[in-house]
């Protein structure tokens, strides 16, 4: 019974802590109640605190998927046209009036993780490796969300100390430079690797692939150290960072599964190629970005095929206000099991039996189907293995080595019995960089990766129909600062190009 209390009391703190905290400006109420001696007294105080910056990040799955993939050339409009907005991402054609991606969320996020950061020095735990691993978190996670951020705005606010009262000196901040808001993020992820150490619970199977731990930490120190090799002239420096990092991910419990479409099945949610997700759960929170992916009943016609009728229905749900392209439909070969994984194709048929391509739906977050219903809660995923034996390949790519080794891992299980038809020999950099960027496409359509992917290896302009035209244009790879943002920030000016 006392378990049992303390986890409720644990949950009501998370609940309010992450209701209640910061400003204006972050777009929460203030001032906080819990800051301070108020609040930050015992282990279980900050374990609560810690647990709430997860509620922060969950809250934050919309914005993943316009900043790092309503962009790119792998979503589009439904059959009927109909884009519920989304529309001015995939034509891009923003503006700072129609924009919602917004950063306050993932400032909010930040506020978290500085209250956590300033407050736990003075709590007392009885293990100080247990103390070192809530700050470790706090700190990925901080370094995380610059990271999101500075990718799709260039310069930000930085704010490392929590916002707790209406002081305008410290409410309002103009941006600092792209280079120094990196420095931070490189700056936090080492601080946070260092802090992990060898706890217990930080391998990523121990941490639940739910919590960020130490293989994850280093997945991304080796994204955020591809970045800045490519796009700020860290060169080869910065990619023998990445791929050392990258090489500590490797751990017993985390590999490549053999079937790719059960990395996204809700019912292995936890499996051994996943290194850290936004975690969602029935009843808790039940839906995420993939519910605009899927398809109501009432979006398909009557002429359809019964296996497709079998396949998505009974059970509908969702809106489908962005499927993916028929470009992206067509760019898998017919080998490639990760297709399937991926996406499931609508065709009609007429009276002749002949069938007409209609739309796609994604299949990685179909959820979990309950009681005629569709919850659609499964994990966001932020990091997996493929992953990192891609930008593994791409770091030893740019460092002049042969990346055959870590392609052809991600080929085998992709065609399986037909990969020898389909086995990477390593040719020149530009044309091992154009394997890599496509074998990216086909393993991570809809995961929120594809716009960044774009953007480091300076195709955009080149890939996406939408953009073809624009080349130039090099304002459009960042997005626009939103008029209601502006408004709330007098320090802060639009980005370039859509200030005109």
């Amino acid at each position: 019974m006392k378990n049992r209390i303390k986890i409720i009391r644990n949950v009501v703190i998370g609940v309010l802590f992450a209701s209640m905290m910061s400003c204006d400006v972050l777009d929460v109420e203030s001032p906080s109640v819990i800051s301070g001696s108020a609040y930050w007294k015992t282990e279980e105080d900050l374990k609560a605190a810690n647990q709430a910056i997860y509620t922060y990040l969950r809250e934050v799955d919309e914005q993943l998927f316009l900043l790092g993939e309503s962009r790119a050339e792998t979503a589009g409009l439904n059959a009927v046209g109909s884009a519920g907005g989304y529309d001015i991402y995939f034509n891009n054609t923003l503006t700072s009036a129609t924009v919602g991606a917004s950063w306050q969320p993932f400032y909010a996020l930040i506020n978290a993780c500085n209250l956590v950061i300033k407050y736990a020095e003075g709590i007392h735990f009885n293990s100080q490796a247990d103390k070192d691993y809530y700050l470790a978190q706090s700190y990925v996670m901080r370094a995380y969300a610059y990271y999101v951020m500075v990718r799709s705005w260039g310069e930000l606010i930085i704010r490392t100390e929590p916002v707790e009262g209406t002081d305008p000196k410290v409410l309002y901040k103009e941006r600092s430079s792209v280079e120094e808001v990196f420095a931070l993020i490189k700056s936090d992820i080492d601080k946070s690797i260092e802090l992990f150490g060898d706890h217990p619970n930080s391998s990523a199977p121990a941490s639940g692939r739910i919590y960020w731990n130490k293989p994850a930490a280093n997945a991304l120190k080796g994204d955020v150290y591809l970045w800045t090799g490519k796009r700020l002239n860290g060169g080869e420096k910065d990619f023998t960072i990445a791929l050392n990092a990258l090489k500590e991910v490797k751990e017993p419990g985390v590999e490549l599964i053999p079937d790719f479409g059960k990395i996204f099945d809700v019912g292995n949610k936890f499996n051994s190629e996943l290194l850290f997700c936004a975690h969602y759960q029935k009843d808790e929170r039940n839906h995420n970005f993939y519910w605009h992916t899927w398809i109501i009943q009432a979006g398909v016609p009557g002429n359809i095929d019964e296996e497709t009728k079998n396949t998505l229905f009974p059970t509908g749900g969702g809106q489908a206000l962005t499927v993916p392209t028929k470009l992206l439909v067509d760019a898998y070969d017919p080998d490639d099991t990760r297709k399937a994984g991926t996406l499931y194709e609508i065709y009609t048929y007429d009276e002749e039996g002949n069938r007409e391509y209609y739309q796609s739906v994604c299949t990685k977050g179909k959820g979990l189907v309950e009681s005629g219903h569709r919850y659609f809660m499964s994990h966001v995923i932020l990091y997996r293995y493929a992953d990192v034996l891609l930008m593994m390949a791409e770091a030893k790519n740019a460092l002049g080595m042969d990346p055959s080794d870590e392609i052809n891992q991600i080929r085998q299980r992709a065609y399986g019995e037909n990969f020898d038809k389909h086995v990477f020999v390593s040719g020149s950099k530009a044309y091992n960089d154009e394997v890599i960027l496509k074998e990216r496409l086909l393993e991570f359509a809809f995961e929120c990766k594809r716009w960044w992917d774009l953007l480091r290896f300076d195709k955009a302009f080149d890939l996406v129909p939408s953009l073809q035209n624009k080349k130039g244009k090099d304002y459009l790879k960042l997005f626009p600062i939103s008029d209601d943002l502006l408004s709330k920030e007098p320090m802060v000016r639009q980005n370039p190009g859509y200030d005109e």
